[in-house]
């Protein structure tokens, strides 16, 4: 079953790499996309060579901790229902989490960094819940919270909050006074000097932070399904662990890899859209 599965996969690359090398000769764009991601594609193809012929061809890593790539394909394969399952929930937690740390954390950023009292409130606070990690508070979040799922959340709109507030406050109280001083000349009241001025001088920042956010709500996900949630792609790994099914093991790592650099692909397109009259100077 494997290697049929195997055999069907490298007959569907190759005619996936037949029509990209037809279509380039068509379409100018194409072809250049082709040839800018031509390393990555080789390195790909050696990558997946290599741990073919370590595992299943001379057996240099013990089984059945190192699967064979046709071994996952074929777990990824037969077990698609509740992977895909486990991908949305996934998703769906993330999300809320995500968006609930990063509005509370820009709301929170620009009172600290915009007001002295705020400021002078806020910033113990930072320093005291902030550095520690999010993970920390999962025994208590696990007694507090009615539910898994709600605690869950709390935990990764946690670790997204203190990166976005920070980036954001330091944003903020970074605008330049010149700015202000030209926008207080021409009759801006105090939310035009907000909303208008400090908010998109602060925007390189904040974007900083929400990047911040994004990676340590990876993590938080993960760890939080591990131990609490009973659905999603950290849950579907211990329990295919528990199993000793390291093929379904490998085969949720994969779409982790794929399922996390797809999102962080997508703030990238954002931050290139929403900053555009930067571009050309950010390097990053």
């Amino acid at each position: 079953m494997e290697a049929r599965t195997y055999t069907n996969f490298l007959a569907t690359f190759l005619m996936i790499s037949i029509l990209i090398a037809v279509g380039q000769y068509r379409w100018r764009r194409l072809r250049a996309a082709v040839w800018r991601m031509r390393p990555l594609f080789t390195a790909a193809v050696l990558l997946l060579c290599a741990w073919e012929l370590i595992t299943a061809g001379w057996h240099w890593l013990p089984l059945p901790y190192f699967p064979s790539p046709a071994a996952v394909l074929q777990s990824m394969i037969s077990d698609r229902t509740l992977l895909f399952d486990s991908t949305w929930h996934s998703l769906v937690l993330l999300i809320a989490g995500y968006f609930l740390g990063a509005l509370a954390g820009f709301v929170s950023g620009v009172c600290i960094g915009w007001s002295d009292p705020a400021r002078y409130w806020g910033m113990p606070l930072l320093k005291v819940i902030g550095p520690v990690p999010a993970t920390a508070w999962i025994p208590l979040a696990m007694v507090i919270s009615p539910s898994a799922t709600l605690s869950a959340t709390a935990l990764i709109a946690l670790a997204v909050w203190f990166p976005v507030t920070m980036l954001t406050a330091s944003g903020i109280s970074n605008t330049r006074a010149s700015y202000l001083d030209v926008a207080r000349t021409l009759g801006a009241n105090q939310r035009y000097l907000i909303f208008r001025v400090a908010i998109p001088a602060a925007l390189p920042s904040i974007f900083v932070g929400l990047f911040m956010g994004l990676g340590a709500s990876f993590l938080t996900l993960v760890v939080a399904e591990s131990v609490g949630v009973k659905s999603g792609l950290g849950w579907y790994v211990s329990w295919a662990q528990g199993w000793a099914e390291y093929g379904k093991v490998f085969a949720a790592l994969i779409i982790m890899a794929a399922f996390f650099s797809t999102i962080m692909t997508l703030l990238f397109k954002l931050r290139d859209r929403v900053l555009v009259w930067q571009k050309g100077m950010i390097k990053w």
